[in-house]
């Protein structure tokens, strides 16, 4: 008999640490799993199925007005921001039953609370001591405000999903995923809103094609973007609206402050200091390729490390980790080339594989095609939006290095096409495909002349 309590001690039950647990426990392993707030971490809590949730909402107003155009009269609609709070906290309560169920079905065992490492092989859960021959961190991460005079007035990522009333102006700070699909709801759910980001352009690191059509777009729909500008700080009025100072010396008045500008890992009081877990430069977790952390007994998955910050990553990282322990022969490391994410905002963005200007930094020749184009939905709707895809393909091997797009179900359409990228699919079996008329869709198989050639 082990001389310990578990096999595995996971502190922290996101997509890693469920994943990790369940495929542990499946494969033999004396498991336990500590969560001090909501089981399914914040993807399922406070991030892509609320936020998708919320997106379907904003989405309606352009689909009420563009039903017009095919005939409906939806004359007298309304807009009820409890009922869709409401409604999403069922789901979320409902989701939380499956992921409590999936872990104990699985023999994992649950304990609720903050957990604290003592040593290398021993957590503390409460007035509660556990012993494990290995222990999983996998607390995730947490949104960061920087310090400024009226920081208490603003509210993260966290809060947003739980507002008592939708406000009526709303500013966004921040250019990264959580701040444009946050920009996009807000103004599609009929708020006057503004987004304020320090850089000169919004989604750094996406293919540049993309984020110039994207600031098109969302200009087009009326929100208020503005470049290279910071919060200084925000004062609360008499009437309970706020007065946002920019450094610039501007103005704003608003009645709420979102501020999405990153998140960090979750690491405070998680008593780091009792064991021999060192962090990077950044604040992560420093592992190995074995996700094994500076002490041999320990290790971390998910966005504790610095690894892409995205839930089918988490989930990838906590299957690989419990295989390459409990059943070495079936280990498989992790692929992270050609991952697919798609940014929820309206309309959707998608991309996979390598953007424009990685794939010159690392030598590529390119033969770059583009489309823009009115949907086929848009016409009659005589909604002018366009739509952008783009292919990036290695003039010297034919293959597709990469594949973006901004437009209606963006994500669903990449989903499919990551298959063929992540199989080694040349432009040339792209040209052979037939693609299904009409959609969108098979426009990634009919672009046949470059738009430009290095």
């Amino acid at each position: 008999m082990s001389q310990y309590d578990f096999d595995l001690f996971v502190i922290g039950a996101g997509s890693g640490g469920v994943r990790a647990s369940r495929m542990a426990a499946g494969f033999g392993a004396r498991v336990a799993v500590a969560e001090e707030l909501y089981l399914g971490g914040t993807c399922v809590n406070v991030g892509c199925v609320p936020k998708k949730l919320f997106a379907y909402a904003a989405h309606f107003a352009e689909d009420f007005s563009d039903a017009q155009g095919y005939g409906w009269n939806l004359s007298g609609t309304g807009f009820d921001w409890k009922q869709l709070v409401e409604n999403k906290n069922t789901e979320i309560t409902r989701l939380n039953g499956i992921y409590h169920n999936l872990l104990t079905s699985a023999g994992v065992t649950l304990v609720h609370g903050r957990a604290q490492l003592l040593d290398s092989h021993t957590v503390a859960v409460g007035d509660k001591r556990f012993s494990a021959e290995r222990i999983l961190i996998a607390t995730g991460g947490w949104p960061f405000i920087p310090a400024f005079p009226g920081r208490e007035h603003v509210i993260s990522s966290n809060e947003v999903f739980f507002l008592d009333e939708l406000p009526r102006r709303c500013l966004v700070v921040g250019g990264g995923y959580i701040a444009i699909e946050f920009a996009s709801i807000f103004h599609g759910l009929g708020c006057d809103t503004s987004l304020v980001y320090r850089g000169e352009q919004f989604l750094r690191g996406f293919d540049q094609g993309v984020r110039d059509h994207m600031v098109v777009t969302l200009q087009n729909k009326g929100l208020d973007l503005q470049f290279n500008a910071d919060v200084a700080q925000v004062d609360k009025q008499a009437d309970g609206s706020l007065r946002v100072t920019l450094k610039n010396g501007d103005t704003l008045e608003t009645d709420l402050v979102l501020y999405a500008t990153g998140r960090r890992p979750k690491l405070d009081g998680l008593g780091l200091e009792n064991t021999d877990v060192s962090l990077d430069d950044k604040g992560f977790i420093r592992v190995d390729d074995d996700y094994q952390t500076t002490d041999p007994a320990i290790f971390a998955v998910g966005d504790v490390t610095n690894t892409i910050q995205l839930t089918p990553v988490a989930l990838a990282e906590g299957m690989a980790l419990a295989r390459r322990l409990y059943r070495p022969e079936e280990y498989r490391p992790v692929d992270y080339a050609d991952i697919a994410t798609a940014v929820f905002c309206i309309p959707n963005i998608a991309t996979l594989g390598l953007t424009e200007e990685q794939a010159r930094a690392q030598g590529h020749k390119l033969d770059i095609y583009e489309s823009r184009f009115r949907p086929m939905r848009n016409t009659l709707a005589g909604n002018q939006e366009q739509s952008f895809m783009k292919l990036l393909v290695d003039q010297q091997s034919d293959r597709v290095l990469g594949i973006h797009m901004i437009g209606p179900d963006a994500g669903e359409i990449i989903q499919g096409l990551a298959v063929a990228v992540k199989a080694g699919a040349t432009k040339a079996v792209f040209d052979a495909t037939l693609g299904i008329h009409p959609t969108a869709a098979e426009e990634f198989v009919t672009m046949r002349t470059p738009t430009r050639k290095d």
